[in-house]
């Protein structure tokens, strides 16, 4: 039987958990840096879900890593910017609250289970380390088999005693997904968690994460490739594209209106499989190298929309009614549209 939920208390809707100002994340040399990520800034309050989206390449990946000063050195770096965690900033927190903060406030799901797990250990214990590190005196046994169970594994008992290996993709991601609730974090990065994954399964996945959200009453940042599953699961989105959130919208309303033409790309890049049948545009060309961003607009040689002034001038991060924002000269041009996932 699941034991209770032992959820912290509930916060205010309005406290805002996660402050990310001006964040850049360099790769190679300080002379000449590939800038993955170049001023990413957004909040996520305590129980919200944000939804991260944008092609591969855009340095969606890298910004969760930066919220727990995971980014991977010395190829990389934080060169610049504020993660700011409850007030407090991560980019200059000793060892010992960084070990607290890493699993304990902030914890993470990726899209590859089979990598992330330790191939020679077992399900159990490996849940029970991260117990005994932020939740000391629990019951350990007792606590692994209630999270398996609560994310929906029918033998809790047989998937704690498995290795890895002697479990399927969906079910590696479900006991990943317990791991890193075990300590009830305020914070679950969620990182393209259902990737790998059929369409079933993954459908399991999200209707599981939207319940445990509230259970537990957590914020998420749920990163994606896939613009069609944000209404399902976000408050909010963010949309990146070459370093840099180039819009940002309550999540219904970036579907019914998109003002980025990388958002609309987005969008008409989804299959249709209710109403009028077309086939999904692609979006020519690709995410520009971090070493070599063209001037002006970094969307600008893939958008049609584009004119003298997208090559010559980068678009300033700007309101575009409550709750929007946009890097775009021209983002009026580009509302209306599809904006119906079918």
């Amino acid at each position: 039987m699941t034991a209770p939920l032992r959820a912290p208390p509930a916060a205010p809707a309005t406290q805002l958990l996660l402050r990310v100002e001006d964040l850049r994340i360099h790769f190679g040399p300080a002379d000449a840096p590939r800038r993955a990520v170049d001023g990413a800034a957004f909040e996520v309050a305590d129980g919200e879900c944000v939804a991260l989206v944008g092609e591969s390449g855009c340095g969606k990946s890298l910004t969760g890593l930066a919220l727990a000063r995971l980014v991977p050195e010395p190829a990389g770096r934080v060169a610049g910017g504020r993660v700011l965690w409850r007030g407090r900033d991560v980019l200059r927190m000793g060892a010992r609250e960084l070990a607290a903060l890493r699993g304990g406030g902030i914890a993470y799901v990726f899209q590859e289970p089979g990598a992330a797990w330790n191939p020679v250990l077992r399900i159990g214990a490996q849940i029970a380390e991260n117990l005994r590190l932020h939740v000391p005196g629990a019951d350990a046994v007792a606590e692994v088999a209630a999270g398996l169970a609560r994310v929906g594994l029918p033998d809790p008992a047989a998937c704690a005693r498995a290795y890895p290996h002697q479990l399927s993709g969906g079910q590696q991601q479900r006991a990943m997904l317990a791991m890193a609730l075990a300590a009830r974090p305020r914070l679950l990065v969620a990182d393209e968690p259902t990737t790998a994954l059929d369409v079933t399964v993954q459908a399991q996945i999200l209707d599981r994460l939207a319940g445990l959200r509230r259970d537990l009453g957590m914020a998420v940042l749920f990163i994606t490739h896939n613009l069609a599953i944000v209404p399902e699961i976000a408050d909010r989105a963010l949309v990146m594209y070459a370093g840099q959130i180039v819009e940002s919208a309550p999540a219904g309303e970036l579907i019914a209106a998109p003002r980025h033409p990388y958002t609309r790309a987005l969008l008409d890049a989804i299959p249709r499989f209710e109403g009028p049948r077309s086939r999904p545009s692609g979006i020519p060309g690709a995410v520009p190298d971090p070493s070599a961003f063209p001037p002006g607009c970094r969307f600008h040689p893939r958008c049609p929309f584009a004119r003298d002034r997208c090559r010559r001038d980068m678009p300033a991060d700007a309101p575009a009614g409550e709750g929007r924002r946009v890097r775009c000269h021209f983002p009026r041009e580009v509302e209306g549209g599809r904006g119906v996932l079918g």
